[in-house]
């Protein structure tokens, strides 16, 4: 039995251009056409055809069907061979009969790519490797896993009877603003996502309104999370289910909760978990800049939030979720998704709070309306997005380190390749105070003052209390940093 060979990229996959047949695929895109167009007659002899080989490494446990249902982001309704759904996200691998085509050694890395060469095959393998495996950035790295017989890194472990217990107490407490979603995570191994999306699914009572599949809400859930890449510092799944916790506070907000109906909560619980979804941990004037080629498929316009939109589409089409709905239902969807993580994009900030101010200023904002509620969840999966500085001190702090390091992360591969270092990335002259300070002013601020006046609840007072007390704690911390600095330079200069 042949072993899978396996390379570790250190490039970029943003000097090759990008095929005319991606740029002309936005999103999940489904196939109904004959499956000849990727080199195969019947999708069901790719799990035959995969199963007879010698020389491939697949266990032999009954999984390999699965495996290609799942993994890679091919999969096809078992009730229709020919219904390709085609998972349009990350790079684009194309195995040929000479294995994959080489990257240029000119490139800038940030992501770790791994990649799996097959030796030459001849025959039936040989037309089934003419299939495009799009895949995102995240499923790289866990099919190398796979193909090499390493656990899973988001493997579920056994937890014991008083850690379980623990967490069920923290989410009778869903609600409460101080919630520590970084305990909740230990607590629950690693999947805060999934158990609190769960958990919030069947608090809002969505399961039976809408007659989810439990096992496939929870396939939904676990593809999500898994979606989210753990060494992210702060863009990763811990974001995710805290994003998901405060949309559900917002929620219960009085001037909500009599207006917003079952499907609005939906639509509000999905965009607040997937509004990251496979996220490189990079900025997008980092991939404009280095012309990588999600940059040119969404033409530099709103880059990571459409890439995080179509992976929500796609995992809905592959978890099957929504597979009972109409096809007028499941286009409202996705077509409201959009908008709500779209809206998450910070250079709107001030086309999204302008127009805010004005509906408050004219007291012209009618959540009967279906238009005007849709615009205030979208006002309020922005708020928590960027809640972490309304959180408490505790909380907000180990945030705010969190998203330094990953802008200095972005800075440090910047300087190291001559690349023009991005605002707020250089260790060199930035300070986690400083960057505080700023983003409190100029972006949070402002936009939960609004949101305030909107809202007029004891919930709205306590985050402007949090968010003024903490802005208070960083211009204490600068100011002692300030001052530490001064002394160490008054030594320096006598000692000369």
């Amino acid at each position: 039995m042949a072993v899978c060979y396996q390379y570790q990229l250190p490039v970029l996959p943003l000097d090759r251009p990008v095929p005319k047949h991606v740029l002309s695929r936005r999103g999940a895109i489904s196939f109904s056409s004959s499956s000849s167009l990727f080199g195969c007659a019947n999708p069901r002899l790719l799990s035959q055809t995969f199963t007879n080989s010698s020389n491939l490494w697949i266990p032999s446990s009954g999984w390999e069907e699965r495996f290609l249902e799942r993994r890679g982001a091919i999969s096809y309704e078992s009730s229709d061979q020919t219904a390709l759904y085609i998972r349009m996200l990350g790079d684009v691998r194309v195995r040929s009969r000479a294995g994959f085509q080489p990257e240029r050694r000119d490139s800038h890395p940030y992501i770790d790519f791994r990649l799996l060469h097959l030796p030459p095959e001849t025959g039936e393998l040989a037309s089934a490797r003419k299939i495009r495996r799009l895949l995102s950035f995240q499923r790289y790295f866990r099919s190398a896993h796979l193909f090499r017989d390493v656990s899973s890194l988001n493997s579920l472990c056994i937890l014991d009877d008083d850690y379980g217990g623990q967490a069920l107490c923290m989410l009778e407490k869903n609600g409460n603003w101080n919630f520590d979603i970084f305990l909740f995570d230990r607590l629950t191994n690693g999947n805060s996502l999934v158990t609190l999306a769960f958990h919030l699914f069947k608090y809002h009572g969505l399961i039976e309104h809408f007659k989810l599949d439990l096992v496939k809400l929870r396939r939904f859930l676990v593809m999500v999370q898994e979606d989210y890449h753990r060494n992210n510092p702060y863009h990763n799944a811990v974001h995710a289910a805290d994003v998901t916790q405060a949309m559900h506070c917002y929620l219960k907000e009085a001037k909500f909760a009599g207006s917003v109906s079952p499907w609005d909560i939906l639509v509000a619980l999905l965009a607040a978990a997937t509004h990251d979804m496979d996220h490189p941990g990079v900025n997008q004037p980092f991939l404009i800049k280095t012309s990588h080629h999600l940059a040119n498929l969404y033409k530099n316009t709103s880059v990571l939030e459409n890439h995080h939109w179509r992976s929500a589409v796609c995992v809905l089409h592959e978890s099957k979720l929504f597979s009972h709905f109409s096809v007028e239902e499941s286009y409202q969807m996705e077509r409201q998704l959009g908008s709500l993580i779209l809206a998450t994009d910070i250079s709107r900030q001030n086309e999204f709070l302008s127009q805010l101010r004005t509906h408050l200023d004219m007291s012209d904002l009618y959540l009967n309306d279906a238009r005007h509620r849709h615009f205030m969840l979208q006002i309020a999966l922005k708020c928590a997005d960027i809640s972490n500085p309304c959180r408490t001190w505790e909380l907000s702090k180990q945030w705010s380190e969190k998203v330094t390091q990953e802008f200095f992360h972005q800075g440090d591969i910047e300087r190291r390749y001559k690349l023009d270092i991005s605002k707020l990335c250089d260790r060199h002259t930035e300070t986690v105070a400083n960057i505080q300070i700023g983003f409190i002013t100029y972006v949070v601020k402002p936009l939960f003052v609004e949101w305030s006046r909107f809202t007029d609840s004891t919930l709205s007072q306590t985050m402007l209390g949090h968010l003024s007390l903490n802005n208070a704690s960083w211009k204490g911390l600068l100011q002692e940093q300030t001052q530490s600095r001064e002394d160490t330079n008054s030594v320096c200069r006598e000692k000369d």
